[in-house]
């Protein structure tokens, strides 16, 4: 692993007494940003100009909406949006593995967003190596070999599956968990970043496309009763081990995960909730409710992307289930909402088309403003934001958090 080394601590940590107000800005497949037309064909000095001001561009929109946070994707994949010594560069910046886009992206996010008193929290994908098994792409991380860093695809072969129909790291290598462990340190070694949060791919197979991890639960996961518990030990042992390794760099710096919004039905389990939808705990193997309890977490932003006419799983019904469960605990509870939904006809969730999806939307800030232990929103995600079906919601938004 490259040496880490600490950084100065600011002499002012963040206060928490403002609810987090915030959106999280995606880099995979460029959902959110850089623009595709800045990768496409431009010269380098007209591309980097182009990424600068789009990104300034919507910081300035999400301040003038009232967004105090943007959760950003630096690791959208097994490549990077700063210049590591673990990772080679994202294509999503250049179109090249590996090629330097000819600055510092999450640098120039982090001054950018403080300057507008924003802050950054640095979203990272723990496992996913490729979005994609095309033919294509494993040609493209092969031919990473003479690069310094090479694609973990050539450096460690042994710790790669495909799982979903993506290239994934298995979690169940401890040598993996250790190098995810230490790109997370880069990070917060180097940049005064605000927080880290890992989303909600943990272990994310489809019944078409299943991890194969049944040699390294031979190697490993002896002293289990199952091979479900053995994973969900895994992906523990990594959230411990960041958390950790985040406190001893600066304990200033937030640790987050964005998971599944159902940990488990109550159908499978009495603590469970109400509900009848897919359980991170059984499907992701993710305990995130045990996270909470054993204080590896600052806070969780479970993803209650549901309206609260939706049975299955209705959003005060999950809201007020993590409110409880973060109650005698120091974690904070953020709530992401699905903005994606907004306006968008749909067959079973018909309230995100009345009147633009206003009444659902403010339903819901009302509910985390009002529920104790709810300490804000991220909306997912921030080009829904420029969606013309999303125009009302949006109008809405600056009316209610605007400055």
């Amino acid at each position: 692993m490259p040496p880490v080394a600490k950084q100065p601590l600011p002499t002012q940590p963040l206060k928490h007494n403002e609810p987090v107000r915030g959106v999280w800005l995606a880099t995979v497949s460029r959902l959110d940003w850089p623009p595709v037309n800045s990768v496409n064909g431009s010269s380098r000095d007209v591309r980097i100009a182009l990424q600068k001001k789009a990104l300034t561009d919507k910081l300035d929109k999400l301040k003038s909406l009232g967004i105090n946070t943007v959760f950003f994707q630096v690791k959208p994949d097994g490549t990077a949006l700063w210049p590591s010594q673990i990772l080679p560069w994202s294509d999503m910046l250049t179109g090249k593995i590996g090629e330097d886009p000819g600055y510092d992206p999450l640098q120039f996010m982090l001054d950018e967003a403080h300057a507008r008193g924003m802050r950054v929290h640095a979203w990272f994908n723990p496992y996913r190596v490729t979005t994609n098994i095309k033919p294509s792409t494993i040609n493209e991380l092969s031919r990473t070999t003479s690069l310094r860093p090479a694609s973990v695809y050539v450096l460690h072969r042994d710790w790669i599956r495909t799982s979903g129909d993506r290239l994934v790291l298995d979690p169940g290598i401890p040598e993996a968990r250790d190098w995810i462990t230490s790109i997370v340190a880069e990070v917060v070694a180097r940049y005064p970043v605000d927080g880290v949060q890992f989303d909600d791919y943990f272990y994310t197979e489809t019944a078409r496309s299943q991890l194969n991890d049944n040699q390294t639960w031979q190697q490993y996961g002896r002293e289990f009763a199952s091979k479900a518990d053995w994973r969900r030990h895994n992906t523990e042992l990594l959230i411990s081990q960041v958390s950790r390794t985040i406190k001893q760099l600066n304990p200033n710096v937030e640790f987050g995960v964005s998971p599944a919004g159902v940990w488990r039905n109550i159908s499978h389990d009495p603590a469970g909730s109400a509900t009848r939808g897919a359980a991170a705990y059984d499907e992701s193997y993710a305990d995130t409710r045990r996270w909470v309890q054993l204080g590896l977490l600052d806070y969780i932003a479970p993803q209650i992307y549901w309206p609260f006419s939706r049975d299955a799983a209705r959003y005060d019904v999950l809201a007020r289930w993590w409110a409880n469960v973060v109650k005698p605990t120091s974690t904070r509870l953020y709530i992401g909402v699905a903005l994606y939904k907004v306006g968008e006809p749909s067959k079973n969730e018909p309230d995100w088309t009345v009147q633009g999806g206003v009444p659902e939307l403010k339903r819901q800030l009302d509910l985390n403003e009002t529920v104790p232990n709810i300490h804000g929103t991220i909306l997912f995600r921030e080009n829904n934001l420029n969606q013309p079906q999303a125009q009302q919601a949006v109008n809405y938004l600056r009316s209610r958090w605007g400055n």
